[in-house]
C-alpha cells in the first residue's frame, strides 16, 4: 500500500490547470459548476500530503494525524479583506510537530508560479520571543553556525522573516548579535519552479527540504523548553 501511495504521490499538471482556471473565474457560479473537478484534484493533493507526512515521520514526530487533515480549506476568509474573491488559488497545508518539546512547524504552498516550502516561527508570543533573544544575546554562535552551514545556505539561502528597524527593547544596539536580535519572525523558505513541483521527484525533494530544517528546529526547541540556566521549563 505504501509503495503504491508513494508512486501516486505527485502534484499533477491538471491540478495546476484547475488553479489557473479558478484564478480567472474566481466566483461561486464557476466553482460550483466545476466542483467535481476540484474534488478530484484536491484528492490527489491529499495523496501527496499523506505521502509527505509519512516521509516526515521517518525523521521527525508529527502530531497532524493525516495528509487530509493537514490541508487548508480553499475558501478564503473575506470578512476583513478588501479582496472579496471567495477562493484561494493554491493548495496549501501544514504539519504540527508533536509535544511541547518539538517547536516549529512545516508548511507547503503549491501554486503556479509561486510554490514554496516553509517552516519556523511565524508569530512567536512575547514570552517565546524574549527567551529566544536572551539566548541569542548570551551566545549567538550556535545559531550562526546553523544558518551559515552549507546545507542551510544551499537549501534556504538565508534566515527570513520580518525585522525591527531598531534594537528590541532591553537590548543594546551595539550588541554583536543585533542582526539576529532584530528578527520578529524566524522563517526558513525554499521556493520551487512549476517544473520542479510537477516532477516525479518532488516528494523526495520536499522531504529532504523539510528534513534540512531540523538543526534549526532542534536549536529553537532546546531554547524554548529550558530557562536561562538550561533547566527544563
Amino acid at each position: 500500500m505504501a509503495k503504491r501511495l508513494t508512486a501516486q504521490a505527485i502534484i499533477t499538471k491538471s491540478g495546476f490547470d484547475f488553479l489557473l482556471a479558478l484564478k480567472k473565474n474566481n466566483h461561486r457560479d464557476w466553482f460550483n459548476a466545476h466542483k467535481a473537478t476540484f474534488q478530484k484534484e484536491q484528492e490527489q493533493v491529499e495523496v501527496f500530503a499523506e505521502a509527505l507526512l509519512r516521509e516526515l515521520n521517518k525523521h521527525d514526530v508529527i502530531e497532524t494525524p493525516s495528509g487530509k487533515k493537514s490541508l487548508h480549506r480553499i475558501y478564503r476568509d473575506i470578512r476583513f479583506s478588501n479582496d472579496k474573491t471567495p477562493y484561494k488559488t493554491n493548495w496549501s497545508g501544514n504539519f504540527k510537530r508533536a509535544t511541547k518539546y518539538r517547536r516549529g512547524g512545516y508548511y507547503f504552498h503549491l501554486e503556479p508560479g509561486n510554490s514554496y516550502l516553509a517552516g519556523g516561527f511565524w508569530g512567536p508570543n512575547a514570552a517565546d520571543m524574549k527567551r529566544i533573544r536572551e539566548e541569542i544575546a548570551f551566545d549567538a554562535a550556535p545559531l550562526r553556525k546553523i544558518v551559515k552551514s552549507k546545507t542551510f545556505i544551499t537549501t534556504f539561502g538565508a534566515l527570513k522573516g520580518e525585522q525591527l528597524k531598531t534594537a528590541p527593547r532591553g537590548f543594546e544596539a551595539g550588541n554583536e548579535a543585533i542582526d539576529l536580535l532584530r528578527y520578529k519572525q524566524f522563517l526558513l523558505i525554499r521556493k520551487f519552479t512549476d517544473k520542479e513541483v510537477l516532477s516525479a521527484g518532488f516528494l523526495k525533494e520536499a522531504s529532504q527540504t523539510l528534513k534540512n530544517m531540523r538543526p534549526f528546529f532542534d536549536y529553537m526547541s532546546e531554547v524554548l523548553t529550558t530557562d536561562t540556566n538550561g533547566l527544563a521549563v
